[in-house]
């Protein structure tokens, strides 16, 4: 069974201790946990469907209405009155989700002119293009945590490889790094997503790949400096005359202690690359316009005035993850605290 060393307990005891950032880590979990299940939640598919005697399952496999009775080769509109009066006509059922609109549903059955305001059927109101807007949220926060995490992971380990290069070996490679690393972090990376933009529609994998080819130098000098003390440590001289290899030493005996520093900045790079998403896509440089974006749901806050449940959900869901997370990177810090 693993068990955590007498340190590690001591660490976790601590993180433990600082309530507001425990609870922070399970309400941030939890929300990551519905925005992936997102489909089973806002959906214009309905999630089961009993059709003479047989289970159909429209939200994860396309049918043809055709399949039920119809006249036409194609994916039915589920929501129609003609298709429920197919599938009620042979005892049938459907099991629609909580909220029936995707982020893309459009809905055409408005009473008023979009954004209309919240209502029994939107809860959140729509935007101006009679979209759910719970939807878009629920899909926005989903994208932005999953982006601002996989940045975080890519960024990890680019930034810790180069800290390490840098601080173990020291002298020239230090010396040329550091120059590269201020060569790289002068260049404008605003001014180059607006440029490439020009070029290239920006999609997930897009900014995911040109926002990890700077987000790693946040963590370089904090890398840096601990195996710049660490090999130096005597421990870390007597594994060397034993024979270990150079590797074998980064390794196994001065990241686990550079690891302890850089954790604690972790929740605050989840933050920034949040931020940072949200801000491309407010000015239109970042995730393609039909996505699910906080940032584009910012943007049509500015733009309808009169709808101001668009802004306050906006800032809202912002406001939330972002506070979850600060609070998060404060417990980390410190639980790691080597003063306590």
């Amino acid at each position: 069974m693993f068990e955590f060393s007498p340190q590690n307990q001591r660490r976790l005891a601590n993180f433990k201790a600082n309530r507001r950032g425990w609870w922070s880590l399970w309400l941030f979990v939890a929300l990551l946990v519905i925005c992936l299940c997102g489909e089973l939640i806002a959906n214009d598919k309905p999630l089961i469907v009993r059709y003479q005697g047989e289970l159909y399952f429209p939200a994860v496999h396309q049918y043809l209405e055709t399949d039920f009775g119809g006249e036409l080769p194609f994916e039915p509109d589920y929501s129609s009155d003609y298709v429920r009066k197919l599938i009620a006509d042979k005892g049938g059922w459907m099991l629609f989700a909580p909220i029936p609109f995707s982020y893309d549903t459009v809905n055409y059955e408005l009473r008023e002119p979009s954004p209309s305001p919240p209502s029994a059927r939107n809860w959140l109101g729509t935007d101006d293009q009679a979209r759910d807007v719970m939807a878009r949220v629920l899909f926005g926060t989903r994208v932005s945590i999953l982006f601002a995490l996989a940045l975080t992971a890519i960024s990890t380990v680019i930034g810790v490889f180069a800290g390490a290069f840098q601080g173990y070996y020291g002298g020239l490679a230090d010396l040329i790094g550091q120059r590269l690393q201020e060569v790289w972090s002068g260049l404008p990376v605003l001014y180059l997503l607006i440029i490439l933009s020009g070029f290239v529609e920006p999609d997930f994998w897009w900014l995911l790949g040109i926002m990890s080819l700077f987000s790693w130098l946040a963590l370089v000098d904090v890398v840096r400096a601990e195996f710049l003390r660490g090999r130096n440590l005597e421990y870390v001289k007597a594994a060397r005359a034993l024979g270990l290899s150079d590797g074998a030493l980064m390794w196994r005996h001065i990241l686990p202690n550079a690891m302890t520093s850089t954790l604690t900045y972790l929740p605050f790079i989840v933050t920034g690359a949040i931020a940072t998403l949200t801000a491309l896509d407010f000015l239109g440089f970042g995730m393609p316009a039909e996505s699910a974006s906080l940032g584009e749901l910012i943007g049509q806050a500015k733009r309808n005035l009169q709808a101001p449940w668009l802004g306050v959900t906006a800032f809202c869901a912002l406001a939330l993850i972002l506070t979850l997370l600060v609070f998060i990177g404060e417990a980390c810090r410190d639980a790691f605290d080597p003063r306590t």
